[in-house]
């Protein structure tokens, strides 16, 4: 069952309704989160097709390059794309990877922006791990970007955005921090995924990688990218 949460009483002044043309067809690009390569969004991928949707996934070194570096691959990528409309759908770290596209490179083609598990709010998971220096290493350099706060000096993209969490307690945040606050996904809570200035805020019961598989995850971005709403 889904349950809706209100973090904020709306999204910003400057996040306008956005208005659909027909003159394209809609183009979504998908971007897979730390560790995971590009046809991990397989699966989301095809059933966001199904839906009507041009479909593209983005694959970035998550853990060698910054945020900034992959925001300017990202810019470029999204520069060779022949749409009117694009739609940016990000996993764990890839949501944070599209606000710092819209931080470096703000002059982006109209299109709305759900992000799926995303840390907006940090993650006392990788903030534990932080600790050991081989674990630093594997997070990489946006990680450590994002537990030193550098997002929270960015301004929101100005982007109907909506934000799907994880009650499903199921993954290696709950091996790796005991007594991982609950309600959360496996990883990240749900107070950890809020993003004040989104929308619209959804959560389902799915853990942090298996709302990639989810068919009731990829109905409500489908939902959210045709009407800036979730189904309710």
């Amino acid at each position: 069952m889904a349950h809706f949460v209100k973090f904020s009483p709306g999204a910003p002044p400057y996040a306008r309704r956005l208005t659909i043309t027909n003159a394209k067809p809609q183009t979504v690009v998908l971007i897979h989160g730390l560790w995971f390569p590009g046809y991990i969004l397989f699966v989301l991928g095809r059933r966001l097709r199904r839906q009507g949707f041009t479909v593209h996934a983005f694959s970035y070194p998550s853990v060698r390059a910054d945020l900034s570096a992959n925001a300017e691959r990202l810019a470029g990528f999204l520069d060779t794309l022949d749409a009117d409309t694009v739609h940016l759908v990000g996993h764990s770290l890839g949501g944070i990877l599209i606000r710092a596209l819209f931080h470096h490179h703000p002059r982006q083609k109209p299109g709305r922006i759900v992000t799926l598990g995303t840390p907006h709010g940090g993650s006392r998971v990788a903030q534990h791990q932080s600790r050991y220096a081989p674990w630093r290493w594997a997070m990489g350099k946006g990680v450590i970007q994002l537990l030193t706060g550098a997002p929270r000096h960015w301004t929101s993209p100005p982007r109907e955005i909506g934000v799907i969490c994880g009650t499903r307690s199921f993954g290696m945040g709950r091996l790796l921090v005991r007594h991982l606050p609950r309600p959360n996904d496996g990883l990240l809570t749900v107070k950890e995924s809020a993003f004040p200035a989104a929308r619209e805020h959804l959560a389902l019961p799915v853990s942090h990688t298996g709302m990639l598989f989810s068919r009731e995850v990829a109905e409500q971005v489908g939902q959210f990218l045709m009407t800036g709403k979730f189904s309710r």
